[in-house]
């Protein structure tokens, strides 16, 4: 016996594996081929669609909201004038040409607008204060004129007279007995203004020297009222 020999034993464990390297190859395969068996597997148990069938919808989410469309609304029918307020709308096509305003029994009587009257033209109101133009006294190179005036209403006022010539030049205005008043001249002619009051049916009178002037105005009003005697 002693002259045999003793095997030795191959290692075992971790020591076995890493002397062995054919062993990790080998498991490595089988692990692939597993794997490759799994995915035909699940492959295969899918079944296809058949022809035409839809796909099944996909659920909407609830915060969703589909846009709103706007809709067009139709603009108010014009309101007829003389109809109530509750009949603002044009009567039914139906109604056309029966002969009645509409068939809505909500629509009032119609109101025809009140007659409106032509304003009656007032007789012109006479001047309170009358004047009469008339020459005193004529010379050459001018004359003197006077308009006499006459208060006809019932109550004290005074008075503006305007005289206006064709050329010709004033040299001055007074009034007889009475305070003066404003002579105020302007291109062929001046107007006065009173400087005291007439009392009611009284009278006065203004004179003025003219130079080189017709003897009858273009105008002479007293109170924007024509004056006589012209």
């Amino acid at each position: 016996m002693s002259g045999m020999r003793r095997v030795p034993r191959p290692p075992h464990g971790p020591v076995a594996i890493a002397t062995s390297p054919w062993i990790v190859v080998g498991a490595g395969v089988v692990v692939m081929v597993v794997l490759l068996i799994v995915a035909l597997g699940a492959y295969r148990g899918r079944s296809p669609a058949p022809d035409g069938a839809q796909p099944p919808a996909l659920p909407v989410p609830s915060a969703v909201v589909a846009p709103s469309v706007p809709t067009s609304v139709p603009s108010p029918a014009p309101v007829l004038p003389g109809i109530s307020g509750r009949a603002s709308g044009l009567p039914p096509s139906g109604a056309a040409g029966s002969g009645s305003p509409s068939a809505d029994p909500t629509v009032g009587p119609i109101e025809k607008p009140p007659a409106t009257r032509a304003p009656s033209r007032a007789a012109p109101e006479q001047p309170a204060m009358t004047g009469r133009y008339r020459v005193v006294q004529s010379f050459d190179g001018g004359f003197i004129g006077e308009v006499a005036m006459v208060n006809t209403s019932t109550r004290s006022r005074g008075w503006t007279v305007r005289l206006e010539f064709s050329g010709g030049r004033l040299v001055t205005a007074w009034v007889e007995g009475v305070p003066q008043g404003t002579v105020r001249q302007f291109d062929d002619g001046f107007t006065y203004v009173s400087g005291v009051d007439v009392s009611p049916g009284g009278s006065v009178s203004l004179r003025f020297h003219m130079e080189r002037a017709p003897s009858t105005p273009r105008e002479c009003t007293v109170d924007g009222g024509r004056c006589s005697g012209l």
